[in-house]
């Protein structure tokens, strides 16, 4: 089968063709390290990690570049801020502070290291070289006003817009800089003059003066340092199509480079019904969220949307995930039990119509040895990535499985138990991969997860009974979950329980 992506700049579904074959080289925007990561970063970062790890099990070496935004004004006016407030914290402290907390939470969610992780401020003479092939072939200019500012000439490239579909004179003024000494307020700032209030430890000699890289040169400069002139696949949030990306693809193709091949964007995330955003105050931290549920459902409710669709957060959401990925993580220790206690032969798991082999990915995990994923799974995940459409082949999977060990098919057993870990292996939310246990393969912390997977789906349809008014199945719930030594306390927002 083809891969197929959605291409932002083409606004279509095309196939996939590596510019060689059986390589993938991907520039993904990272962080602009200026506070603690939230909700919309561990989603951005988790997409594109579905994506690699997809990549990889279809047997291509992929090149994955993350950057880090290390200088920035918002990061310099942070630093101030808190200056101002009595700390003594440098801007270069922060961003190497806050840096931290995004690679403790990417790495909490199971989200794999990027091939290499460049940052800004190691990057300021591949930057400065950029800008001057710019000014070369007369698509930058250094301010008129006399400063060290360089920037963008958006009227001298006649395909300004192309990413977004954008016509010049439509677009707002580049809020970037100060518009004095531009040609035209749409110009966007290559390079900025240090100013006497910035600290000059915030700022690098260049061929116009003493200054800092303006954010879109960063990406370009890194992009075509690590992954060459021309590359795969370019990717980042929806939000930073413009004016970010557009004028990296601006000052790239201006400069004479390929570039990016495609362009991904994965979609936002809105919480009760709103965008998130900090200006409404209802953004929600990464250390937040992972104080509220086990970091592999986390993963599980992040990952389980469309990339390109916005993700919905409500007070239920994690419990339900939780409830979800409970009957898979229910399926797992079932057979594995079943499997090592009972009498079969060891079946080699997919049909050839499968196709997509994830043997490289084993798990230890006794008689479950992982295999191929069904054909149903790999056709969703070559269509445009379709996580959605993965997921349900993989709890139909789970519920041929849990029938056979019903009916105690033993020989069926293996065959979906091992389909199922294929599957979990591809989407990186496998409970037996070491990742996920701090012991590696303890029997305590799977009968601890799988209890807490279990108590959080009968509270989920203990839920759903109260909604529907089926008073009577409540009560058999809470009874059922007494009678077993758990207690359950209902408060305002969600129902607790605990071990009596």
């Amino acid at each position: 089968m083809k891969q197929r992506i959605y291409d932002t700049r083409q606004q279509a579904i095309v196939d996939f063709v590596p510019l060689v074959d059986g390589e993938v080289g991907m520039y993904v925007c990272g962080p602009t390290v200026q506070s603690a990561p939230h909700i919309g970063h561990l989603r951005s970062a988790l997409v594109y990690d579905q994506i690699r790890r997809w990549f990889t099990a279809t047997g291509h070496r992929v090149t994955l570049i993350r950057n880090v935004t290390d200088i920035d004004d918002k990061i310099l006016d942070h630093a101030k801020a808190g200056q101002e407030s009595g700390g003594h914290e440098q801007w270069w402290a922060l961003a190497y502070r806050v840096e931290r907390q995004f690679t403790a939470a990417y790495d909490a969610i199971g989200v794999l290291a990027p091939t290499y992780e460049p940052r800004a401020t190691a990057n300021i003479a591949e930057m400065i070289a950029l800008i001057e092939l710019l000014i070369e072939r007369g698509h930058a200019y250094q301010a008129t006003d006399g400063t060290a500012s360089v920037y963008f000439d958006t009227g001298s490239w006649p395909e300004y817009g192309a990413l977004t579909h954008q016509r010049r004179e439509q677009m707002e003024d580049a809020a970037d800089s100060e518009p004095v000494g531009k040609r035209d307020p749409r110009d966007f700032a290559l390079w900025k003059a240090h100013r006497d209030h910035e600290p000059v430890s915030a700022s690098w000699e260049s061929p116009w003066g003493r200054g800092r890289p303006g954010w879109h040169i960063e990406c370009s400069a890194m992009a075509t340092r690590y992954l060459g002139d021309e590359f795969d696949i370019h990717g980042g949030g929806l939000d930073l199509r413009f004016p970010h990306h557009e004028n990296e693809l601006a000052q790239s193709s201006a400069a004479g480079h390929g570039f990016a091949r495609h362009w991904l964007h994965n979609g936002l995330v809105n919480t009760g019904g709103q965008k998130m955003s900090k200006s409404l105050g209802n953004s929600l931290f990464a250390a937040d969220l992972l104080a509220a549920a086990r970091p592999i459902v986390l993963r599980y409710f992040l990952g389980s949307a469309h990339y390109r669709s916005v993700l919905e957060f409500s007070e239920n959401s994690l419990s339900e995930a939780a409830a979800a990925f409970g009957r898979i993580e229910s399926f797992v220790q079932r057979s594995r039990e079943a499997l090592r206690n009972g009498s079969v032969h060891q079946v080699h798991v997919a049909d050839s119509g499968a196709g997509v082999s994830v043997a490289s990915w084993q798990a230890s995990s006794g008689t479950l040895d992982g295999g191929e994923v069904p054909a149903s799974f790999a056709a969703a995940m070559y269509d445009d990535f379709a996580v959605p459409q993965a997921l349900a082949v993989l709890h139909n999977t789970v519920r041929e499985g849990n029938a056979a060990l019903d009916s105690g098919d033993l020989d069926l057993v293996k065959v979906r138990a091992d389909e199922v870990l294929a599957m979990l292996d591809v989407l990186g939310i496998n409970p037996l991969d070491s990742v996920w246990q701090a012991s590696g393969d303890d029997e305590n912390e799977l009968a601890l997860s799988a209890l807490e997977a279990l108590v959080a789906g009968s509270i989920a349809d203990r839920r759903a009974a109260r909604a529907a008014k089926d008073f009577a199945l409540s009560d058999a719930i809470r009874d059922r979950l007494a009678a077993a030594g758990i207690t359950l306390e209902d408060g305002p927002t969600e129902t607790r329980w605990s071990l009596t």
